[in-house]
C-alpha cells in the first residue's frame, strides 16, 4: 500500500478534523491524562492524609478533629474563623469556580489589619484584582456598590472594603456554604475524621 505525504498545512487541517479517528485518539489520551493529573492534585487537597486525626495540606502540624469539622456547618463564621476551613471550603469554591469569593473575603480581612501608611497600596492591589470592571477575579457585586468601592478606594481607610466585603460575605452564605456542607468533599471528611475517632 503506497504511503501518504502530507505537506504541513495539510497535517493542521487533519488534527482539526473530528472524524480522523487517529488525532482524536491522541488528543483523546492528552485530555485523560491531563483530567488525571488535575484529578489527582484535587484529591489530595480534598482527601489529606489519614494518621490519628487528618493533616490538613496548607499547615505543618495542624491536626483536624471531628469536632472542629462538625463546628464548621455551624455558621460560614466557623468555618472561616478555621484555618483549615478556609482551605477545604477555597478548594470546594475552586472546583465551582468561585475561589475570588474567599480571596477577596480574605484580603478585605487582612487589608483591615494593615498599617495607616500601607492603605493606600493594598487598596489599589485589592480594587485592580477584585473589583473594577475587568478585574481577573472579578466579584459579584451591582453597578453602583463597584462604583462607590472605587471612590472608597482612591481615598483608602481601614473600612473602604466593608460593604462590598459583607456583599461577597453574604453570597457565599446563602449560596457556596449550604452547597458546601452537603457536597462530598465536606461529607468524606467529617465521616473519615469520625471513623478514625471511633477506632
Amino acid at each position: 500500500m503506497p504511503g501518504f505525504f502530507f505537506s504541513h498545512n495539510n497535517m493542521t487541517e487533519l488534527n482539526g478534523k473530528e472524524d480522523c479517528k487517529l488525532a482524536e485518539g491522541k488528543v483523546h489520551k492528552k485530555k485523560q491524562k491531563a483530567f488525571g493529573a488535575d484529578l489527582k492534585s484535587y484529591l489530595k487537597c480534598m482527601v489529606p492524609h489519614i494518621e490519628s486525626g487528618i493533616k490538613t495540606s496548607n499547615s505543618k502540624n495542624v491536626v483536624l478533629s471531628a469536632e472542629e469539622v462538625i463546628q464548621w456547618s455551624q455558621s460560614l463564621e466557623k468555618l472561616l474563623a478555621s484555618q483549615s476551613g478556609q482551605g477545604v471550603f477555597r478548594e470546594f469554591l475552586k472546583s465551582e469556580f468561585s475561589e475570588e469569593n474567599i480571596e477577596f473575603w480574605l484580603a478585605c480581612e487582612d487589608y483591615k489589619k494593615t498599617k495607616s501608611d500601607h492603605l493606600h497600596g493594598k487598596a489599589e492591589r485589592i480594587y485592580e484584582e477584585f473589583v473594577q470592571s475587568d478585574a481577573i477575579k472579578q466579584i459579584n457585586i451591582d453597578y453602583q456598590m463597584r462604583e462607590a468601592t472605587a471612590k472608597k478606594a482612591q481615598d483608602p481607610t481601614h473600612s473602604s472594603f466593608d460593604e462590598a466585603q459583607k456583599t461577597v460575605y453574604v453570597l457565599m452564605e446563602r449560596d457556596s456554604y449550604p452547597r458546601f456542607l452537603k457536597s462530598k468533599s465536606y461529607l468524606n471528611l467529617l465521616n473519615q475524621l469520625q471513623t478514625n475517632t471511633s477506632k
